[in-house]
């Protein structure tokens, strides 16, 4: 586990006047920072200068995500209720919309962009996702009847150009294919954790926090009682395993980390799941009825087809909960590393207002072996609960943080 370093001095950055609620940096521009808020407003900053350099007025309702248009970072997608617009960053003396697109029946909870510029995706608090043609400026497809409560988060898997991954309140990760507008794989958190068993007279009350929700629980009771913080071996099981934020790499970052998918849980932990191993499943197991339904098949094949979905799960995912050195609250976002060797670390905050950093190349992938040891390689202690944070591909002043106050925090991360 990390050992405990001084306390880093973060860089300060002052222009909203509400809470900040998301943050994107530049991949082509080191340096540019966007941030929005729930003022209502994009502010732009270049670290090498002094003050915010670019302020967009998008409207009176907070903001609750940004993303780039791949490949094309002169255009920037904003979500605000339950609209999305695009705006042109080199068009200063006019910020009318270039684009406005109102497909969402309710409020979108995050936006994302494909890298090949061609489909925007948007999820929202009816449990649905818009898939946005963006060149033909048309709804293409809604994904629906794979989330049962609000989808909170969602990202296209870069290797996979028809498919998008999702994950909600209802603790449930949905792989998709969208060009079918079908789910391939639906990972359920809540059934993973035996421990999280709560009265049938809970309550959840819920307080929007700028871009991500919050869910506390009143009166919970779970069957092993709270966890000790002293005992590494106890489970995390205070809150449901809702999926606040999902991080999936880009392609110049598989050597680092393989193909997986990163899962900010509501209870804390943060799952690293392989994506590939999970749909090897649905595809091996699809195989297995296949071979069932022959008459030719013995009862031999069929346990060495089992025994083979055995082997390909092996090591397919990796807990990282509190007895690692993770978050003792809700973990609110997540992220991976721009700089230095991009993807090497994933950057996770939570409501336990702190921001841990893991490093990847110890993390034991499919068909490796490995421990645990070591995985935290720096903590970060707040002093607000994190909204969102983002990573820039700059020696230092890398890590920009949005927590529940109007000044966006810039630390410097190696």
């Amino acid at each position: 586990m990390a050992e405990a370093k001084p306390e880093p001095e973060p860089r300060r950055l002052r222009a909203h006047k509400a809470t900040a609620t998301c943050c994107i940096t530049s991949r082509d521009r080191p340096g540019l920072i966007a941030t929005s808020g729930e003022d209502g407003r994009i502010c732009w900053f270049d670290l090498r200068c002094k003050d915010v350099q670019l302020i967009i007025d998008v409207g009176s309702e907070p903001i609750t995500s940004l993303c780039f248009k791949s490949g094309t970072e002169g255009v920037v997608y904003v979500s605000s209720g339950k609209e999305v617009k695009s705006f042109d960053v080199h068009m200063p003396t006019s910020w009318k919309p270039l684009e406005s697109y109102n497909y969402n029946k309710e409020e979108i909870n995050q936006i994302a962009c494909n890298s090949k510029s061609s489909f925007l995706a948007c999820a929202d608090d009816s449990a649905d996702v818009k898939i946005i043609d963006i060149r033909q400026h048309c709804l293409y497809k809604t994904l629906r009847a794979g989330h049962s409560n609000i989808c909170s988060t969602v990202q296209f898997i870069p290797w996979r150009p028809w498919e998008v991954i999702t994950g909600g309140l209802d603790s449930k990760l949905v792989m998709w294919d969208f060009s079918k507008g079908r789910s391939n794989k639906i990972v359920d958190f809540d059934q993973k954790e035996p421990c999280q068993e709560w009265k049938s007279d809970r309550h959840l009350s819920v307080h929007k926090l700028g871009s991500f929700l919050e869910f506390s629980a009143m009166n919970p009771v779970c069957a092993e009682g709270l966890p000790d913080m002293n005992n590494n071996n106890g489970g995390q099981c205070y809150n449901p395993a809702f999926v606040h934020a999902i991080a999936v790499p880009d392609v110049d970052m598989l050597d680092k980390t393989d193909k997986i998918c990163v899962v900010a849980r509501g209870d804390g932990a943060i799952d690293v799941i392989n994506i590939e191993s999970e749909l090897n499943t649905v595809r091996s197991k699809n195989s297995t009825k296949a071979r069932k339904g022959s008459k030719s098949i013995s009862k031999d094949d069929i346990r060495a087809v089992e025994m083979e979905n055995l082997d390909q799960n092996g090591g397919k995912s990796l807990h990282l909960d509190y007895s690692l050195g993770g978050h003792t609250a809700a973990a609110s976002c997540v992220t991976f590393s721009l700089f230095g060797e991009r993807g090497k670390c994933v950057i996770s905050g939570g409501n336990d207002k702190s921001v841990k950093v893991w490093d990847c190349s110890k993390f034991p992938y499919a068909g490796q072996t490995g421990t645990n040891n070591d995985l935290l390689h720096m903590n970060i202690n707040l002093g607000r609960k994190v909204n969102w944070l983002c990573t820039s591909p700059t020696d230092s002043e890398n890590l920009v943080v949005c927590d529940t106050s109007r000044v966006v925090k810039v630390y410097s991360v190696s």
